[in-house]
């Protein structure tokens, strides 16, 4: 098992019940990643590995999963992040983008990743501010779809851990 997987699996990153994700799918199990990634021990872990890598100029995360993350490896890698709001501000500054991305090398990050639709949705909004955007990396895939629906997308899912290695630890 990979140290990510091990990491997660040991701070109770998978939860057992019946749940309706993000994606509308039901489950019988919960990566709650976003809990497990408040202990300052896994979220670096998971920092220094992206940090070290993957080649990008600023990194970015979709609200609410991805910008703990984003933060964690901008703090790793010495650049820039991005926050990507779920939803477009119609007061202050608007705009679904926090960040300076226009022309420059964006990676994506995610907690978990199932249909993708997140990804999707953000990697499109960092594209239309110029972004350019080819890669996600995902804490946890699923395994549910996300790949195939990136690549629609043009955009390469690589996941530090799956659902599959975390739940036969």
């Amino acid at each position: 098992m990979n140290e990510i997987a091990r990491l997660l699996k040991e701070h109770g990153a998978v939860r057992f019940g019946d749940f309706v994700l993000a994606s509308g799918a039901r489950s019988s199990y919960y990566m709650d990643i976003k809990s497990v990634v408040t202990d300052p021990a896994v979220l670096s872990a998971i920092a220094a590995a992206v940090a070290r890598k993957f080649s990008f100029e600023v990194v970015a995360g979709v609200a609410v999963g991805g910008v703990p993350l984003a933060v964690a490896v901008s703090l790793a890698s010495g650049k820039p992040f991005a926050i990507v709001r779920s939803q477009e501000k119609s007061h202050g500054r608007e705009g679904k983008v926090i960040g300076q991305v226009k022309g420059r090398q964006v990676l994506l990050v995610e907690d978990v990743t199932t249909s993708g639709d997140s990804a999707v949705l953000g990697a499109r909004a960092l594209r239309d501010e110029g972004a350019v955007v080819d890669t996600v990396v995902t804490v946890v895939d699923r395994g549910a779809g996300a790949e195939v629906s990136l690549r629609r997308h043009a955009l390469e899912l690589v996941a530090l851990a799956t659902a599959a290695e975390i739940l036969e630890a």
